[in-house]
């Protein structure tokens, strides 16, 4: 932690979660943007995020909110949603935006891609049950493209079925007219990320914390 930096918790093992190259400024830099969400309190909640005016117009903005609240995201064992987050907690959720390190090993980039893919997998599993249904992809599909005024209700909603029903065909191959799914798996996500290079598009300049807005 930077000399002077004041936070209320210790936090030498999230620092950990971040490479070495990442300075003491770029810590304290994310401590003002803290601060400045927190409104100078020890903790930021879910209204807090109000105040990103980029944040306001992005179609999956509840999502991107709760991602920040998610136990799971904050690596704790049990499920569901914290009312509010620490400094720590807030570096927790940072390091998973974290940019790639040109020095990585193959076991170390795969293990980097694993976590990005895990806080998008929370992301679409909306009910916590280790699994997202065709329904719950299907709505994120939605969502995300309900925000170009170009396409009509109609097509959102034929291209999310779409989207929909290629998730199904990846995951378990050609689907009988009796077969039920139950859902996306995490090992059925990575299926369906391979070969998308997550690991340069997910992430967030430490610098601009408004890019936030645009990780999704």
């Amino acid at each position: 932690v930077p000399r002077g930096l004041s936070c209320p918790t210790e936090l030498t093992p999230v620092t950990s979660l971040f490479p070495p190259t990442v300075t003491s400024e770029q810590i304290e830099h994310l401590h003002r943007r803290f601060k400045q969400l927190s409104r100078d309190q020890l903790t930021i909640r879910k209204e807090n995020f109000d105040s990103i005016p980029d944040l306001e117009f992005n179609p999956i903005r509840g999502k991107i909110v709760h991602a920040f609240f998610d136990k799971r995201n904050l690596r704790q064992e049990s499920d569901g949603l914290v009312d509010e987050i620490n400094f720590e907690d807030f570096l927790t959720i940072m390091s998973y935006f974290r940019p790639i390190e040109m020095n990585m090993d193959e076991e170390q980039l795969d293990r980097f891609r694993k976590e990005k893919l895990k806080f998008l997998f929370h992301m679409y599993d909306s009910d916590h049950d280790g699994k997202i249904t065709l329904q719950e992809y299907r709505n994120v599909v939605e969502e995300l493209l309900s925000g170009n005024p170009h396409l009509e209700k109609e097509s959102v909603r034929s291209i999310a079925d779409g989207a929909m029903m290629e998730a199904a065909s990846i995951c378990v191959g050609q689907m009988g007219p009796d077969q039920v799914y139950e859902g996306i798996t995490f090992e059925d996500f990575l299926k369906m990320w391979q070969g998308i290079d997550i690991e340069t598009k997910m992430h967030v300049r430490f610098l601009n914390m408004e890019t936030i807005a645009h990780c999704y």
